[in-house]
């Protein structure tokens, strides 16, 4: 892997780089330079590692930027387990970067020369997925027309990394219980064995116990693949990380924009952004804040958009200012809801409250909100046919 080419540029600003890195005595545990380099690569600083003793092969280490709690503990889960020869397992949202924590596992092991190959199991139809993870045999079957290695043989010596692995198919999962005890298979439309010395990763965002009650996926196979389970934090969970990797992404938009000025947020901006409940994680954070940069004249950001499909034409109509519900937080809490149920009550409170102290003005109730627009219409999407029919209902009593 090949650091990103504004990497140099990034690391130039200073107050992007958080200074307290946590090393947590890594080196001193024992985990050795390549796992203690892994953990100060934290601050998203690439690091180039050599071979003992010289040499041609050079490793740069996925970037992983944060300093948050949550975070810190899950990169110090991985480097313990990085250097151990077994399966480990990666369950997270989307967007949470399973795919960047499978490349550090691979590059903080032992296996760091040799090959890391990947398979979306998600992305290829049940009947592709055997031919694709054990290869094929001349004439195998139609368009067969010569024998191809399958991901196996090409990740031999080194990681196969297997995402979204709850789909894929029993009968291939059969195959890949008797690969991970016994180290050979045979190709499809073949009859010799084939040996490959391969340490499995898998990636997925959904609940691999309840789909082996349901019959779903193979129970001896979950045991020999959750040697050791790996759970990203989501992006809410790392609130301290959010405003570091806004900026992160922020700065290399604006270097391939060609600018030459570091882009800053605004404090509204930054409420916006540490607000925000981020379903879609890391990976919604960047588009985010790529557009943010893309979309601002000046290097100050003060319009953050989440819903880049939000209506823009909406009618002006009078000023007003709304308040804040005066019920109180412990009163609220003491309700037998769940968070999310009280959010969205929290949510429709204030829109109901802002839309009739505005005269269902939505460009103002926004200001009084203290929202930009695209974000009160990203909100008042969830809630438009509830607010609709509350309005409707009033109207009728009148």
């Amino acid at each position: 892997m090949r650091p990103d080419p504004s990497s140099a540029w990034v690391l130039k600003q200073e107050q992007c780089q958080p200074r307290n890195l946590r090393l947590r005595a890594a080196i001193s545990r024992g985990y050795g330079l390549t796992h203690g380099l892994g953990v100060l690569n934290y601050a998203s600083r690439m690091r180039e590692i050599t071979p003992r003793g010289g040499g041609e092969h050079h490793l740069f280490l996925p970037e992983a930027l944060g300093e948050s709690e949550a975070f810190l503990e899950f990169q110090e889960r991985l480097s313990r387990v990085a250097r151990v020869e077994r399966p480990v397992l990666l369950i997270g949202e989307r967007g949470t970067g399973k795919e960047l924590a499978a490349a550090r596992l691979h590059a903080l092991s032992a296996r760091w020369q040799g090959p890391m190959v990947e398979l979306n199991c998600a992305a290829l139809s049940p009947t592709l997925i055997e031919s694709e993870l054990f290869g094929h045999e001349e004439g195998a079957f139609t368009g067969a027309s010569r024998r191809r290695q399958g991901r196996f043989e090409m990740a031999h010596q080194g990681t196969l990394f297997l995402d979204e692995i709850g789909n894929i198919p029993m009968e291939a999962q059969e195959k890949i219980l008797r690969v991970v005890e016994y180290g050979r298979f045979e190709r499809v439309g073949g009859t010799r064995q084939v040996q490959v010395d391969v340490r499995i990763l898998g990636a997925t965002n959904v609940d691999l116990t309840r789909l082996c009650e349901e019959g779903r996926f193979k129970r001896d196979l979950l045991d020999r693949l959750s040697f050791e389970v790996l759970t990203l934090p989501p992006l809410r969970e790392r609130g301290g990380d959010i405003l570091l990797l806004a900026a992160h992404f922020a700065n290399r938009m604006a270097f391939e924009l060609g600018r030459s000025e570091m882009p800053t947020f605004a404090a509204s901006a930054q409420r916006a952004l540490m607000t925000y409940s981020w379903p879609g994680n890391v990976r919604e954070l960047k588009n985010v804040a790529e557009r943010a940069v893309y979309r601002s004249d000046s290097n100050v950001i003060g319009e953050i958009v989440f819903n880049p499909f939000a209506t823009l034409e909406e009618r002006p109509l009078p000023d007003a200012r709304v308040q804040v519900s005066e019920e109180p937080v412990d009163k609220r809490a003491r309700k037998p809801i769940r968070f999310e149920e009280a959010l969205m009550e929290l949510e429709m409170e204030l829109l109901q409250r802002a839309l009739a102290e505005t005269g269902q003005n939505q460009r103002k109730a926004a200001e009084a909100l203290g929202l930009s627009y695209h974000q009160f219409r990203w909100v008042y999407r969830r809630h438009r046919k509830a607010l609709e029919s509350a309005l409707t209902l009033e109207e009728s009593k009148t």
